[in-house]
């Protein structure tokens, strides 16, 4: 089997396919392409009343690139209510290479000094690819995610794909397409020339 390299991940994820584990400790990679594919469309991006509480409170510190590997870790580790992952060493030392060519991201939550949230994922063009999020203190994730959004809008992005729509993304606005139209909705995006913003922003520029 030919060796997964950062160059082979990028040309995956631009064809709409992207890999994942079956669990932490599997060192195989299964290649994934679903049928119905979960984007959050940047211009219907919800932000739920309870949360916006919390933004306004402004108790969360937003960092962006400053801790990527511990938020793979973080993403990757075990808990009590998610007894498995399906990144296993191989996609974060992948990611990781991805992070040094200046194509991954990490948005992070701080709180009082520690990394308490945060989430990950790759830019290609326009289009940026959620991987994962992992939270250790109350909406620290969700608050990452108002972020993300912020910085994807403010730095021309099109396309914030989910790859699968959980109940916890269905707040914020995400929905299932069908294989053929994220197909064009992706290569629609990936030509594009967004960056990826570093300065901090507002919050409200999700909205």
């Amino acid at each position: 089997m030919r060796p997964l390299t950062s160059d082979l991940l990028l040309k995956a994820y631009a064809l709409g396919i992207f890999p994942m584990a079956r669990s932490r400790t599997e060192p195989r990679l299964y290649w994934i392409d679903p049928d119905q594919r979960g984007i959050l469309p940047l211009d219907g991006f919800h932000v739920p009343k309870s949360l916006r509480k919390v933004l306004k409170r402004g108790g969360f510190e937003l960092r962006v690139d400053t801790a990527f590997s511990q938020v793979i870790e973080g993403c990757a580790r075990t808990t009590r209510t998610r007894p498995d992952t399906w990144i296993n060493d191989q996609i974060a030392t992948l990611f990781i290479d991805l992070y040094r060519l200046g194509l991954a991201h990490s948005v992070e939550t701080w709180q009082g000094g520690r990394l308490v949230g945060g989430l990950y994922g790759l830019a290609l063009g326009g289009a940026f690819f959620g991987e994962s999020m992992f939270s250790t203190e109350t909406e620290a994730s969700k608050v990452a995610l108002v972020d993300l959004v912020a910085r994807l809008k403010i730095g021309g992005y099109r396309l914030l794909d989910t790859q699968f729509v959980t109940e916890h993304l269905v707040r914020f606005g995400a929905v299932e397409i069908p294989r053929e139209k994220y197909l064009r909705m992706l290569s629609d995006a990936i030509e594009l020339p967004a960056a990826f913003p570093r300065q901090p922003v507002a919050w409200e520029a999700a909205l």
